[in-house]
């Protein structure tokens, strides 16, 4: 499988040359060079395979031989070893939880495919000695990278997240590491945090000193395996013999992305829905036809406050840039702060269910996308657990969260990160401050 970039101005790479360069040459995204239907042998025994078989057969096309299958087999298995439940509310209405990893939130499944492959093309390959991972976060992308390429040999990873803007526990995930992990904490933001990422890889000063990468979705690694709790939800759904809508919390678009590649393969979906919260670039892209990036908005749902959602580019390419093509498969809402505390309240009070905001966003698109067309079966991501939102979920429903023993060891740990306020500073830094190759 080769990979191009979506600007079509680089030359086309393998898999190991996308995840180690991240980004492209000309600045933009790598896409794989084609997308192969699975066999409908594969679904018709979905329900029979283990969880370790569908992910295998989910991804191996986009790796082919780079890695070889006893080692490939031996990574998903470190990546997917924690459940992904699916657990219904009613009869029409269902949550997949994808909190059960390390850092109790959906990315810890990229995060770790993408270290385990990292690390085995770096131990695989002399010419590349280190590689130093930029990675801009709103929420739970640094903790769930930080703790996948904890100690991982050959790579230093350097975070930056905006200063105020993401929850207690959240922060002490990403700054407690230590090791080969450095957290940035920026004055501004997660949208000035990803700029000063794209502008480092733009720096030949940098560039020609480092060997950077990015662990953010843009990097094929951490994105592609996202497809895989899609076909887990589906193994446990499919004896129920309804249309499937999947309603996604979505905010740099990365794992509704995935969703859609999910779909590609040929996973039986009726429907995806972007919910987003009061960043809403993509549900103004179908009023208006028109995709127009805006200065990102704070909220409660922290981890989707972007104004510029970069996978967005590649659900367009998915669908060869028709929007009428991508409204069949996909259409978003936006909810604000208010709507959401209201449904963390609901959801409480009817199911006895606890979600975080982003999960409550994921549910108010659903009942929104459910009320204009019934009979469906739907499922919202819970994509980060409720504790990671202390503050916000407790005010909601009134009552104390359980603290699980992991966060509680987290919390007593002391904070350490690096304050800068502009890209100079951090060019300092990776210059400087930071130990160079």
């Amino acid at each position: 499988m080769e990979y191009y970039s979506l600007k079509h101005k680089a030359p086309n790479v393998s898999f190991k040359k996308a995840v180690i360069q991240g980004i492209a040459p000309d600045k933009s995204l790598y896409f794989p060079e084609n997308i192969k239907r699975l066999p409908d042998s594969f679904f018709s025994k979905i329900e029979h395979l283990s969880n370790e078989e569908i992910a295998y057969q989910c991804i191996e096309q986009f790796i082919g031989s780079e890695i070889e299958v006893t080692e490939l087999k031996k990574i998903i298995s470190e990546t997917i070893d924690f459940d992904f439940p699916v657990v219904n509310l009613s009869d029409d209405i269902s949550t997949l939880e994808l909190f059960h990893g390390p850092t109790l939130a959906f990315k810890d499944v990229g995060a770790r495919f993408m270290a385990r492959c990292l690390g085995h093309f770096i131990a695989e390959d002399k010419q590349v000695e280190e590689v130093t991972v930029l990675v801009a976060t709103s929420g739970d992308t640094g903790g769930a990278v930080a703790n996948g390429f904890l100690g991982v040999k050959g790579v230093k990873v350097v975070i930056l997240y905006p200063s105020g803007k993401v929850s207690d526990i959240q922060e002490k995930q990403l700054t407690t590491l230590g090791q080969n992990i450095t957290a940035l904490e920026v004055d501004g933001t997660f949208d000035d945090c990803q700029a000063m990422v794209k502008s480092a890889f733009l720096d030949l000063d940098i560039t020609s000193k480092r060997q950077l990468t990015s662990a953010n979705s843009i990097n094929v690694a951490r994105w592609l395996p996202q497809t895989f709790y899609f076909f887990f939800a589906y193994k446990q759904l499919k004896k129920k013999n309804k249309p499937i809508v999947f309603s996604v919390p979505s905010g740099n678009f990365g794992n509704i992305c995935a969703g859609l590649v999910a779909y590609k393969l040929g996973l039986p979906v009726e429907q995806f829905v972007a919910s987003v919260n009061s960043n809403d670039v993509v549900p103004n892209y179908f009023k208006t036809g028109k995709y127009a990036a805006q200065p990102s908005v704070a909220t409660i749902s922290n981890a989707m406050d972007v104004g510029d959602p970069s996978n967005f580019i590649r659900i367009r390419e998915i669908f060869n840039d028709d929007i009428e093509q991508i409204s069949k498969m996909l259409v978003s809402y936006s909810f604000n702060d208010t709507e959401t505390r209201k449904a963390i309240k609901y959801i409480y009070n009817k199911y006895k269910y606890i979600v975080d905001p982003h999960g409550a966003v994921g549910y108010l698109g659903l009942k929104k996308y459910l009320s204009e067309n019934p009979k469906r079966l739907g499922v919202f991501l819970e994509t980060a657990h409720p504790v990671k939102f202390l503050e916000t979920v407790e005010e909601s429903i009134e009552i104390k969260l359980e603290i699980p023993s992991a966060i509680r060891s987290i919390l007593k740990k002391k904070k350490e990160a690096f304050k800068i306020r502009d890209y100079s500073e951090f060019k300092a830094f990776l210059m400087n401050r930071y130990p160079l190759m």
